[in-house]
């Protein structure tokens, strides 16, 4: 029976949650759903499999994600893309300092130039050379639209390493519902084992009664035809198990091929006791993705002053210092400062139109941001409904497995005193398999609401790493 700590809301969000039993009925709410993260299902693998079998526990399995799983390193390129991105808005605040060397040989001819020379004087001159070593300097001293720009530049950086966070969230989360879908369907297998050889019990037993002329031969036929049943759950169940594994190995980046086995026992682990008032102020200061909004927003409050900068005279200071001269040997120092003020007068409406798109960005920026936090108060609530409700249907359908066992026990007493036939046995025997199916929905599911709690405050990693450690 499947116990972990968390599975994760973000199951949910793939649209891809662990399938129930065909039996099952009554399974617990699952968790709300989240955007699709569908580059975060897949993994980069790591070199080749190691020899042998690879035991894998929780914390390897998260180390595994966190270096190879491909939405991360997405994510991670997107930081670098805009530290680039920011690196060339600085460069026009930034001295810009080019060199040139540079030698010709040429020949003028100065009527041409319009210097009219006096008769008998050529207007040709050379052909001579010309030595050329310059060192260029420019920096522009006021220039509110490249300000503003690197300031916006700085706060999309700071809206991508929010990003980047969130990205880890997904990424342990996903994690831990690939191992906990793997534990469930471990879980599966067990159980439909434990039946298999509840069914072979009971056939021999109605072997044994109907060789001692207790029980009709109708007996041992249903008792047969529960058998292969119960056989052919174990394969389903063996099948589901592999797939989940596959499913695990994808996610975290295994060498392809490489085989493994689950370390970690089933086990349960409560997560921090918090109010929803509590939960709600807390997943506004912590979670990635409310905080890379509002510096989205403080971006697009920056491009906008850039828009109205555009209007505003710009100051620049030109340098240039190097050697001129015929050769090298005949040359001389020289150089020029200079400064210069561009005003703007008419741009044919290109500044209006650049700040229109900035005041529609802006608004788009900061409706962005309210319905995201509307929408962080609706999953911090959803998921602690979620949570409650899952408790009480795992305490239930706990209950609920306890009776379907005392029910079949008493089933087996009745048939082996002939006072009942094998039907009800088959029948209490279908009611154990459909409550161990339950319980383990149950606790799977409840386990997932955890997990879409700890997502929606935002402190996915940090629970993790405080229960798993080793990562």
């Amino acid at each position: 029976m499947l116990a972990l700590f968390f599975g994760a809301s973000i199951a949910a969000a793939a649209q891809q949650p662990v399938p129930p039993p065909s039996t099952q009925t009554n399974t617990p709410p699952r968790p709300t759903a989240a955007p699709s993260i569908g580059p975060f299902r897949g993994g980069v693998p790591s070199a080749s499999p190691v020899t042998g079998t690879l035991s894998l526990s929780i914390a390897d399995a998260l180390n595994r994600a966190l270096e190879h799983n491909l939405g991360l390193l997405l994510s991670s390129d997107g930081v670098d893309r805009a530290r680039g991105a920011r690196l060339r808005a600085l460069s026009d605040l930034l001295p810009n300092v080019t060199t040139r060397i540079s030698e010709t040989r040429q020949q003028l001819n100065l009527a041409a130039y319009g210097f009219p020379l006096p008769a008998g004087i050529p207007s040709i001159v050379g052909p001579f050379n010309v030595f050329d070593a310059r060192l260029y300097l420019s920096q522009p001293v006021l220039d509110f639209k490249a300000l503003n720009d690197a300031r916006a530049e700085a706060h999309n950086v700071a809206a991508a390493r929010y990003e980047y966070k969130t990205a880890r969230d997904l990424v342990v989360l996903l994690a831990v519902d690939a191992y906990a879908q793997a534990l469930s369907a471990a879980a599966r297998v067990d159980a439909a084992r434990t039946q298999v050889d509840t069914a072979q019990a009971l056939y021999n037993q109605a072997v044994d009664l109907k060789q001692g002329g207790l029980v009709a031969g109708i007996e041992v036929l249903r008792a047969d035809v529960q058998l292969a049943t119960d056989q052919q759950r174990i394969t389903a169940a063996q099948t589901a198990f592999e797939k989940a594994k596959l499913q695990l190995a994808r996610l975290i980046g295994l060498p392809i091929g490489q085989p493994f086995t689950l370390a970690d026992p089933v086990f349960t682990r409560p997560i921090p006791e918090m109010t929803l008032e509590q939960a709600v102020d807390r997943a506004y200061k912590t979670r990635g993705d409310y905080q890379a909004a509002l510096e989205r927003v403080r971006a697009a409050e920056a491009a906008r002053e850039a828009a109205i900068g555009e209007r505003l005279p710009v100051v620049r200071v030109t340098a240039n210092y190097g050697e001129l001269g015929t050769s090298i040997r005949d040359s001389h120092s020289t150089f020029a400062i200079g400064g210069a003020v561009d005003v703007p007068i008419f741009q044919g409406g290109k500044t209006r139109g650049r700040l229109l798109e900035s005041d529609a960005d802006l608004r788009s920026r900061r409706a962005d941001a309210e319905d995201l936090r509307a929408s962080i108060y609706y999953e911090v609530r959803t998921a602690m409904l979620d949570l409650q409700a899952g408790t009480e249907q795992m305490q239930v359908a706990a209950r609920a497995r306890e009776l379907a066992d005392a029910q079949l026990i008493q089933a087996r007493d009745r048939f082996a005193a002939g006072v009942a036939g094998n039907i009800e046995v088959v029948q209490a025997q279908s009611v154990v398999a459909l409550a161990n199916d339950q319980y383990i929905a149950a606790v799977y599911a409840t386990n997932l609401a955890k997990g879409a709690v700890v997502y929606a405050v935002g402190i996915a990693e940090e629970t993790a790493r405080q229960i798993f450690g080793g990562f």
